[in-house]
């Protein structure tokens, strides 16, 4: 559907619903069909990401991600999301406990960086549960960039507790950034996993970009006006 006219709504019905949260539909797929009527087509831009050098090329709609949640999503095992939904990626992070995580260079609009987790978003949503980007939306045609630094597991604790704080942005050890162009690297001896909207997808180096007017995406008003009153940030 990039690229193309064809329209796209979405039906909840997957193990979060980060799009559905989102976008402020009903969760629920019989009161999601009941609210398409009321949604409204708009042009937004999607993300792009190409990584094992070249070997995988795929477009997102939502975030991307590189270092440990990648490798959480990476751990986690099929059959135990079918059946415990979310707690499985609970599962998945606190087995990391204690372990040493692999740090990687980040590279954005000529910065250069190290961090054990980037987040490379278009929403402020993140797992349905959290806000990790705070100032970005659908609507915009850039990413927010969220880095974390430190390769001790026990660090993130710190990171977490910021987070159901709503003081990440604050914290030390924490960088924000708008992009619209992320390259990023590895050492030879680290595997350095990337995901996309959950989905694992391979590993680093990788190139993230904006791909601008890539999708019609169906809308509620109530997002919609929410995403034009949020502060843009330079």
């Amino acid at each position: 559907m990039v690229h193309s006219r064809v329209p796209l709504a979405a039906l909840p019905g997957g193990t979060a619903n980060v799009l559905a949260v989102e976008t402020k539909l009903r969760l629920g797929l019989e009161r999601a069909a009941e609210d398409l009527k009321s949604l409204k087509p708009h042009r937004i831009s999607m993300g792009h990401v190409e990584c094992e050098g070249g070997r995988v090329s795929r477009h997102f709609l939502l975030m991307a991600g590189i270092g440990l949640d990648a490798q959480i999503v990476y751990r986690v095992n099929a059959g135990l999301k079918g059946r415990l939904g979310k707690l499985a990626y609970w599962l998945a992070g606190w087995s990391l406990l204690g372990k040493k995580l692999a740090e990687f260079e980040i590279e954005i609009d000529g910065q250069k960086r190290r961090c054990s987790f980037a987040l490379i978003s278009k929403v402020r949503n993140y797992g349905g549960d959290f806000s990790i980007a705070r100032n970005v939306t659908l609507l915009d045609d850039r990413f927010e960039v969220v880095l974390f630094e430190g390769r001790s597991t026990v660090r993130y604790m710190k990171y977490f507790a910021g987070l159901a704080l709503n003081r990440v942005a604050g914290m030390k050890g924490v960088t924000v950034l708008s992009a619209t162009h992320v390259v990023a690297s590895a050492p030879e001896d680290s595997r350095v996993h990337v995901q996309i909207d959950g989905e694992y997808v391979g590993r680093l180096p990788a190139e993230i970009k904006i791909v601008p007017d890539a999708l019609t995406m169906m809308l509620s008003e109530e997002y919609v006006g929410q995403a034009r009153n949020l502060p843009q940030q330079d």
